[in-house]
């Protein structure tokens, strides 16, 4: 069976194989007609990106691409993208990739009609207000991986490379006016990038469905987007030509990205002062960090999973979902320590801050505190 469907939540989405073609009436539908291409610099010399362009330029679109993306998107890289959006009197923007060029393309199309500087619009109680909303341009947003979700999302996380401190900028009106999803843009990825980014959307489904807040859709989003992880995942990891199971795992990380509405915890604390000094794979470090943040929050969480686990397809409750973790990220070639990742002699005081100042604290059912956060540490590190 073809997976292929026309979705308005939680906006258009065009979800199916060889959608890619569709982006002109995209951008039609978006009222963009001088897009400019935000991606990183990985992506953007591949025949996927290549072929994108063609398909822009037939329609009268252009060519015209930003790639200097890094893995983690500064406020530096933006400036640099901002720049290039004015200059090329561009009018919206195709956001394509991974994380880092959905989040960057995200930014751009925010950050190109303000005035006040980046930080002023952190995600921190209602400075998203301080925007200027009729000045954000409109986005269509094309993933190439399937694991954040940020196709979906209202925010970018952009590292200050100042502070080296990964933040959270949010407005309403950064949610793509449309996304494609096309699993075909996928099939190239390498198994290590596979496995990482959808340990990613794993992370997401997981933390939603632990954290204490209120919202119930959201929870049986997260419990369907774990299952979905759970049974496609490995189809994809060995066999990347598999265009059913790639659609299943982008449908997962846009799941991962809705259901965290409810809220992240201490996988993400963790992962996020990680990966802004050490430069390390966000899915990849997230993964590292479940099992750890799983036991830490046992007491609060085991209740629920144990409802859970006999619709994921596992047996003994909450213990045997945490025994599967391990296995899980075994099987997908995820190491047990962050040395792997290049994580050496780390600054525990400076990640432990950096940890306590996320915002995704405020989701986790246990109280992360200096201590605990520093045992979690000492577990993954």
């Amino acid at each position: 069976m073809t997976l292929v469907g026309n979705w308005s939540y939680p906006t258009a989405i065009k979800f199916g194989p060889g959608r890619i073609a569709e982006l002109a009436q995209a951008c039609a539908q978006a009222g963009i007609r001088k897009p400019l291409l935000v991606t990183d610099r990985g992506l953007a010399a591949l025949p996927v990106t290549q072929s994108t362009l063609d398909v822009m330029e037939a329609a009268g679109l252009g060519r015209a691409i930003f790639a200097e993306v890094d893995p983690n998107p500064t406020e530096v890289n933006l400036a640099a993208g901002v720049q290039a959006y004015r200059q090329g009197g561009h009018d919206g923007v195709i956001a394509f990739g991974g994380g880092s060029g959905l989040d960057l393309g995200k930014m751009v199309a925010f950050m190109a009609g303000q005035t006040r500087p980046l930080w002023d619009f952190e995600d921190i109680g209602d400075w998203w207000t301080r925007a200027d909303s009729d000045a954000i341009a409109p986005i269509v947003a094309v993933p190439t991986t399937a694991g954040t979700g940020s196709e979906v999302g209202r925010a970018s996380v952009i590292t200050n490379s100042q502070s080296h401190e990964k933040k959270i900028i949010f407005h309403p009106r950064v949610l793509p006016s449309v996304v494609i999803c096309d699993p075909e843009l996928t099939v190239g990825m390498p198994r290590a990038i596979t496995a990482g980014t959808g340990l990613d959307a794993f992370a997401h489904c997981v933390e939603a469905f632990s954290s204490p807040h209120y919202h119930p859709m959201s929870q049986g989003i997260a419990l369907e987007g774990m299952r979905l992880v759970i049974e496609n995942l490995p189809r994809a990891y060995h066999d990347g030509g598999d265009i059913d199971a790639r659609a299943q795992m982008m449908s997962a990380a846009m799941m991962g990205a809705v259901a965290f509405q409810k809220g992240l915890g201490a996988i993400h604390a963790l992962s996020h002062p990680i990966g802004a000094i050490h430069h390390t794979h966000h899915g990849t470090t997230n993964a590292v960090c479940m099992p750890a943040v799983l036991a830490l929050n046992a007491p609060v969480i085991r209740d629920r999973f144990d409802r859970a686990a006999p619709y994921l397809g596992i047996e003994g409750g909450f213990d045997g979902f945490r025994d599967f973790v391990d296995g899980f990220n075994d099987s997908l070639g995820i190491p047990k320590r962050m040395s792997a990742l290049g994580v050496t002699d780390p600054d525990m005081d400076k990640l432990i801050e950096g940890a306590l100042k996320d915002p995704s604290c405020g989701g986790n059912p246990v109280e992360l505190t200096a201590a605990n956060i520093r045992s979690l540490l000492e577990a993954v590190l």
